[in-house]
């Protein structure tokens, strides 16, 4: 176990921090609804607490997870970003999801993009991988939009997984 402080990311618009207890009530409400089908399914409450307390373990476990999305001028919470890899994943995975009224804006691209450069440089990955329910389209289209490249062959969570790899080797 490792003992740490998570760091804060900054972008031009974002401020991408440690996850805050407040952020679940969003983070449920968003995986409540059927939006939320093809991310990690519709969850009642009490399983969205569990999954999300779990999540942010991670960063304790493994020294990466979620940070939570703020708009850096209002301080509104616009949604999740970060690298996950719960046990039994083929390797460290970037995922997201943005709160309805920040989608379309190019948030979770922003964040994404932030997080790619703060793995590659303080753990000298090459590569990170998104694994997407092949029925998600927006999530597989900005999976590609971040430069990454459809894998056939890599071994995802779920049968039919769609796993987009990034180079990260080129991030300074």
């Amino acid at each position: 176990m490792t003992s740490f402080l998570i760091p804060t990311l900054e972008t031009d618009r974002l401020t991408l921090r440690a996850p805050k207890l407040s952020d679940f009530e969003r983070w449920a409400e968003f995986f409540a609804t059927e939006r939320a089908r093809y991310e990690r399914g519709i969850l009642s409450r009490d399983q969205a607490w569990r999954v999300w307390a779990s999540d942010v373990a991670i960063w304790t476990l493994r020294g990466y997870g979620p940070f939570g999305i703020d708009d850096r001028t209002t301080g509104q919470y616009l949604g999740e970003v970060g690298i996950y890899e719960p046990d039994g994943y083929p390797g460290p995975e970037l995922g997201w999801f943005v709160v309805p009224e920040a989608e379309g804006k190019g948030i979770a691209s922003e964040a994404a993009r932030a997080v790619m450069l703060w793995a590659r440089r303080n753990f000298g990955w090459d590569e990170v991988t998104n694994i997407i329910d092949p029925n998600n389209d927006r999530s597989i289209a900005l999976g590609l939009r971040l430069g990454g490249v459809i894998d056939p062959d890599r071994a995802g969570e779920d049968p039919g997984d769609v796993v987009i790899v990034h180079d990260l080797r080129g991030l300074a």
